[in-house]
C-alpha cells in the first residue's frame, strides 16, 4: 500500500509516498530540484529537471534510468504521473545539483525516513501524529477519538482476515464493500458518491454515528470470525455479512427512536474548510438552528465590536493564514458562524485544499 504525504522543508513543499511493502519513502524529483535551485514555480523546476535528466541520461547514470513514476497530487488538484526517486537515488541525484541546501536537504531526507521507522517500531508515534493532523484540519476531539478508534478496529478486523488466509487487496475490498453495504445500504463506492466524495476516505468523512456504527460491524466481523474461524474469502463473505447485521440491527433500533435516518450525505469539507467541525458531530440539521440562534445573540453587539474583531481576524490571520476559522472563534471568543460571516465582509476567502490551504484576501 502506498501512501501520499506532503512534507515541509525550509516551508517549500515536498510530496513524498511511503511504500508500505517496500517499507521506504519516494520523492518527487521536480520538487526537490525546486527546493535546491530556489525556482520560483513548479514550472521552472520542471524545466531543469528535465534538462539534467537528458544530461544525466546521456552521461549513462542508471540513477535516472532507475527512477519511476508515481500518480501524486498536482496544484490543479488532479492526480498526475510524476518522477519520483527513493532516498538512495535521490542522494546520488542532489550530486548533481549545486546548490548550498544540498547537504541541509540530505540531513532532512534521512529525519523524515527515521520518523517513519520509529513510528513502524512505536505504533503509539503514528495514532500522535495522526491526532496531530486531524486537530490541525479542525476535526472536533469527540470525533477525533472516534476516528482513532476505528482505525484500531480496523487494524484488528485486517489482521483476522489475514490469519484466516485472505491476502488480496480485492478480496479485502469485497469483503469491506459486503459489511458496509449490510449495515448503510451503500457499498463504499455508493457511499461515497452519496457524500459527494471522489478520492477522499470515507471514514474521514462519517459523522460520528456513522463511524460507531461502522466500528460496530467491523468490530462483530472480527469477533465473529474469531468463533467460527473461516478458512479463506468465500467463508469470510458470510462473516462479513452477518458482522454488518449486527450495526445494521442497531441503526433500525435508534432510527426508530430518532425518527430519521442516520446516513448522512454531509461531508467533512462542508465544515473543515471554515473551523467548523463542532458541527460535524450533530449528525442533523441542528447546525442552521445553532446558526440562527447564533445571528440573534451575535447581532445587538455586532455594531460595536464588529470594527475591532475584524481588526482582530486580520492580525490573527496575519500571523497564521492557515489558522481555522474555529480557532479564530475560540481566540475572539464568539461563534463560529460570526467568523464566517466576518470573513465574508472582510472578502476573505480559504485557498486550496482542507488540509494544506490558507486564507486569501480576494478583491
Amino acid at each position: 500500500m502506498k501512501k501520499e504525504a506532503l512534507q515541509l522543508f525550509e516551508q517549500r513543499k515536498v510530496r513524498t509516498v511511503w511504500d508500505d511493502d517496500e517499507e521506504k519513502w519516494y520523492f518527487s524529483i521536480v520538487d526537490v530540484c525546486g527546493v535546491l535551485t530556489d525556482s520560483k514555480d513548479a514550472l521552472t523546476a520542471r524545466k531543469y529537471w528535465n534538462k539534467l535528466k537528458q544530461r544525466l541520461k546521456e552521461e549513462g547514470n542508471e540513477t535516472v534510468t532507475n527512477c519511476h513514476q508515481l500518480k501524486l497530487l498536482a496544484a490543479d488538484g488532479k492526480k498526475r504521473l510524476t518522477d519520483v526517486a527513493d532516498t538512495e537515488q535521490l542522494f546520488r541525484i542532489i550530486q548533481s545539483i549545486p546548490s548550498p541546501k544540498a547537504e541541509p536537504f540530505k540531513q532532512w531526507m534521512a529525519q523524515v525516513a527515521s520518523q517513519r521507522l520509529d513510528q513502524m517500531q512505536d505504533p503509539e508515534l503514528s495514532i500522535d501524529q495522526a491526532i496531530i493532523d486531524y486537530k490541525r484540519l479542525g476535526y472536533s476531539d469527540a470525533w477525533i477519538n472516534q476516528r482513532i478508534k476505528s482505525i484500531e478496529v480496523r487494524k484488528e478486523l485486517t489482521d483476522e482476515w489475514k490469519r484466516t488466509g485472505v491476502e488480496d487487496r480485492l478480496e479485502y475490498a469485497s469483503l469491506t464493500d459486503i459489511i458496509t453495504r449490510e449495515w448503510s445500504g451503500f457499498t463504499t463506492k455508493q457511499y461515497k458518491h452519496f457524500k459527494g466524495l471522489k478520492k477522499e476516505n470515507l471514514r474521514d468523512n462519517m459523522t460520528n454515528l456513522e463511524i460507531a456504527l461502522n466500528i460496530l460491524a467491523e468490530a462483530s466481523a472480527t469477533e465473529l470470525s474469531k468463533q467460527s474461524d473461516p478458512k479463506g474469502y468465500v467463508e469470510q463473505t458470510k462473516v462479513a455479512k452477518d458482522g454488518g447485521s449486527v450495526a445494521k440491527a442497531a441503526r433500525n433500533q435508534l432510527e426508530s427512536k430518532l425518527g430519521r435516518s442516520v446516513i448522512s450525505s454531509k461531508k467533512a469539507s462542508d465544515y473543515l474548510l471554515f473551523g467548523r467541525a463542532e458541527y460535524f458531530d450533530n449528525e442533523n440539521n441542528t447546525d442552521v438552528d445553532v446558526r440562527q440562534n447564533d445571528r440573534q445573540n451575535d447581532s445587538q453587539n455586532d455594531s460595536q465590536k464588529l470594527g475591532k474583531r475584524q481588526q482582530n481576524i486580520l492580525r490573527l490571520i496575519d500571523d497564521n493564514s492557515s489558522i481555522t476559522a474555529r480557532e479564530l472563534a475560540q481566540k475572539l471568543k464568539v461563534s463560529v458562524p460570526t467568523i464566517y460571516r466576518d470573513l465574508k465582509s472582510l472578502q476573505i476567502k480559504w485557498s486550496g485544499s482542507s488540509k494544506n490551504g490558507h486564507w486569501e484576501h480576494k478583491k
